[in-house]
């Protein structure tokens, strides 16, 4: 857990999952490809847009959803802080992405 910084990997990635999202862009005409270049791909995405899972048949949430973001930093800074998140709250947390601009802008101010 400590190398982990505290955060919760039981959702992780696992390499093979990096590995068929590599496969499914290899697969792309070098159009595609070039249409991509320079963007930033995360696999969990890729497996939304490719239809394809992990091992075990899960897909994890990317690090851009709100699905990944709230239960890893959000409800356990409200809950450090001496408040509390209903588990319906916990349990309904919509798939959206929020825009990578969003992460561009660093941490809020203090």
């Amino acid at each position: 857990e400590e190398a982990s910084g505290g955060m919760d990997l039981e959702n992780g990635e696992t390499p093979r999952f990096s590995g068929r999202g590599l496969a499914e862009l290899l697969q792309l005409s070098k159009d595609e490809m070039l249409e991509r270049s320079g963007s930033v791909e995360v696999i969990a995405e890729l497996a939304n847009e490719f239809d394809f899972n992990d091992v075990g048949g899960g897909r994890p949430s990317s690090i851009r959803s709100l699905r990944y973001l709230l239960p890893n930093f959000v409800f356990p800074s409200i809950e450090a802080n001496g408040g509390s998140v209903p588990s319906f709250v916990k349990e309904i947390i919509p798939d959206i992405l929020l825009p990578w601009s969003v992460f561009s802008s660093g941490p809020p101010p203090e």
